[in-house]
């Protein structure tokens, strides 16, 4: 049985900036790359990473604890030898090889979270590509905690629209998101509620918008777990989206069902 692949977009952002000037630094989440990468690949799937520049993700020191593994210290040594050693985390693509040599051989993509992709990926045009070509396709598309803005890269003008939600300019927004591909599908992403103790206790400053409002704005129906940091995974046609970094088990799980189920069994 030939093996196959599922995409995985990693960001190269390493400092994110804060409303009133200033950064915190920034990156991938540990859990929510390696826990679906994982799962993946024990299903029998291959996983390809690609990025902006063709580097390894920068993995978010916020990220990097047993916390994120439920306290289980195994499992988070076992995440970051899988990050440090596995082939499929270090032979990193450039999103534009992955597009020159075509994306018809990938079976699904995947986003992880962290807050990176805000900087670099929702506003990427290869990023906007690649997108386009598994909406058109109705390949399994998931996107976890920060990174279902990454969706916002199908826009005609994405560095336009993120620039109009940073200037607070909620009608040039709406009015530069007409046509999007994912408009009326129901999706999750961090909720505004999660942002603000991430922002008080992480980033000690402020984003210039919520993630929520990004992708209600360019016509996204956007719902929350009833509980803050609670699992909550989303499933509308391809779109698969994850809330929070412990959504990241049901992700996956979501994910392999879409993508027809375990290929090991």
């Amino acid at each position: 049985m030939t093996q196959a692949r599922v995409l995985f977009l990693g960001s190269n952002a390493t400092q994110i900036e804060l409303r009133g000037g200033g950064s915190a630094p920034t990156g991938q989440y540990l859990n929510e790359t390696v826990v679906p990468a994982m799962a993946l690949i024990d299903a029998g799937y291959d996983v390809v990473l690609a990025t902006p520049d063709g580097t390894r993700p920068h993995i978010d020191a916020d990220s990097d604890t047993a916390e994120h593994f439920g306290g289980d210290k195994a499992a988070y040594e076992r995440a970051r030898q899988f990050f440090a050693e596995h082939p499929a985390m270090n032979a990193v693509r450039t999103l534009s090889s992955v597009l020159t040599e075509g994306l018809d051989g990938f079976a699904g993509v995947f986003v992880p979270g962290g807050h990176a992709p805000i900087v670099d990926l929702m506003e990427n045009l290869e990023v906007g590509m690649i997108l386009h070509h598994f909406h058109a396709k109705a390949k399994p598309t998931g996107l976890l905690c920060h990174g279902p803005v990454a969706i916002v890269a199908a826009l005609s003008d994405a560095p336009a629209y993120r620039a109009a939600l940073t200037e607070g300019d909620d009608t040039r927004a709406s009015r530069l998101a007409q046509d999007w591909i994912y408009a009326g599908y129901r999706m999750t992403v961090f909720s505004a509620s999660e942002e603000k103790i991430a922002e008080e206790h992480l980033l000690k400053g402020e984003l210039h918008f919520d993630m929520p409002k990004a992708l209600r704005l360019a016509g996204g129906e956007v719902s929350a777990a009833d509980e803050d940091f609670a699992p909550h995974v989303v499933v509308d046609r391809e779109l698969i989206t994850g809330q929070n970094p412990a959504s990241d088990h049901a992700i996956a799980k979501a994910m392999i069902e879409a993508l027809g189920g375990s290929r090991t069994a």
